[in-house]
């Protein structure tokens, strides 16, 4: 069982950038699919950003402003995410995953607002 914890949520003007972390509570060298979701009010799970096979992949509200990076020996995913807009508020949520298992994190809030 592996847990998972979000942090660097928090209020943001727009325009302004935070850095998401994802630290885990063991290894992430046996997940091969790994992403960052968030759901904003009213909304549906949105993926946002994916590691899946080595392959990086954005969502088109992302793409261009959001990086998602991974660091293996720290056990860690991070999301940058730039140029933040109030549509970007949502909590957002890491999850690593292989053939066996989905691992879930609770969520970071995201507020961006003036």
């Amino acid at each position: 069982q592996v847990q998972l914890v979000e942090s660097g949520g928090g209020l943001v003007q727009p325009g302004g950038s935070l850095r998401l972390s994802c630290v885990a509570s063991g290894s992430i060298s046996s997940f091969n699919r790994m992403g960052w979701f968030r759901r904003a009010p009213g909304e549906e799970r949105e993926l946002v950003a994916s590691i899946i096979n080595g392959v990086t992949k954005y969502s088109d509200s992302a793409r261009g402003r959001y990086t998602i990076s991974r660091d293996i020996p720290k056990n860690a995913m991070y999301l940058q995410m730039n140029n933040l807009k109030a549509d970007d508020t949502a909590v957002y949520s890491c999850m690593c995953g292989n053939r066996f298992s989905d691992y879930w994190g609770q969520g970071t809030q995201v507020t961006v607002s003036s």
